[in-house]
């Protein structure tokens, strides 16, 4: 991985897969009360951040956010869902990948919602009948919607470690039950408002992961990114309606073709192998066409 930036009076405080952190140097005694959040252009598939990187994705995801931030602040007419944005000066150096945000209390659980059974959920499916324990109807296909969308929450473990699905009620002792159940039916909502406005563009959003701080007013936030190809699965709509198999059916708008591409060139053992030119090609261009179809950039 590539040495962070030095940026002007932003000190470097830790690196992702795809993400760096800064805070403000110097700093001004005690907890920052803000952040420079910058996404990168690597991109990672099975635990490894892989070469090359995807060249703009740091600005499509961004924009993107951006984009999904300010339609769930009242953008799109529903109630404003606060975000963890604040103004301020970015760096050049970063323009367009980096997000300004306020520090806040972070709630160590991953929001996850699912309107369409698929990826793991498919999986448990086959065997249980159930999405991490939620009983699901049977005679459904991979693929398919859901009766209702489905809140699965896992909770977010040390960094490197993999998150471990959890129940509703073991969320309830992790947080309590207020907030759980805020948690779970904030995640709801903006899954669902987030839903019908892909749907209106001829996209489908199958599932997604949402990240939530508390401010020091007590307010529940909505943080990190939003609703990108990164954080959710998004499948083109028609395709989905007629496609002949799964993969035609669940083309995701996201970095899938890295992953069937190092499925049949890497047997997972050692380093992962250099991306052809035309995977990351391609790959960029899903991103693009994604934010182009959601947002007419």
């Amino acid at each position: 991985m590539a040495s962070p930036l030095q940026l002007p009076g932003w000190r470097h405080v830790s690196s992702g897969k795809v993400r760096d952190l800064y805070v403000p140097d110097p700093p001004s005694g005690g907890e920052p009360d803000r952040m420079l959040l910058v996404a990168s252009d690597r991109v990672s598939a099975f635990d490894f951040a892989l070469t090359p990187g995807i060249p703009g994705k740091g600005v499509l995801l961004t924009t993107l956010s951006l984009w999904w931030f300010d339609r769930l602040a009242g953008g799109d007419g529903g109630r404003a869902i606060p975000n963890h944005l604040t103004a301020g000066h970015i760096p050049d150096a970063v323009a367009g990948r980096a997000m300004l945000v306020k520090a806040l209390d972070m709630q160590p659980i991953e929001c996850v919602v699912r309107g369409y059974l698929t990826g793991s959920g498919w999986a448990e499916y086959q065997q249980s009948g159930t999405v991490c324990g939620i009983r699901i109807p049977s005679g459904l296909s991979d693929g398919d919607k859901l009766p209702a969308p489905i809140f699965t929450p896992a909770y977010k473990a040390p960094q490197g470690e993999h998150d471990e699905n959890i129940s509703f009620d073991q969320m309830i002792d992790i947080v309590g039950a207020e907030r759980a159940e805020e948690l779970r039916d904030l995640s709801l909502e903006v899954y669902e408002r987030a839903a019908a406005a892909t749907e209106e563009r001829g996209v489908i959003l199958a599932d997604t992961k949402f990240e939530f701080g508390v401010d020091e007013h007590g307010v529940l936030t909505l943080a990190d990114e939003v609703l990108t190809s990164d954080s959710s699965r998004y499948w083109d709509a028609e395709a989905w309606a007629t496609g002949a198999t799964p993969a035609e059916r669940m083309a995701s708008f996201d970095k899938q073709i890295v992953r069937n591409w190092l499925s049949a060139h890497w047997d997972k053992q050692g380093e992962p192998p250099a991306l052809p030119d035309e995977i990351v090609e391609r790959t960029a261009a899903r991103y693009r066409e994604l934010l182009g179809r959601l947002t007419g950039a």
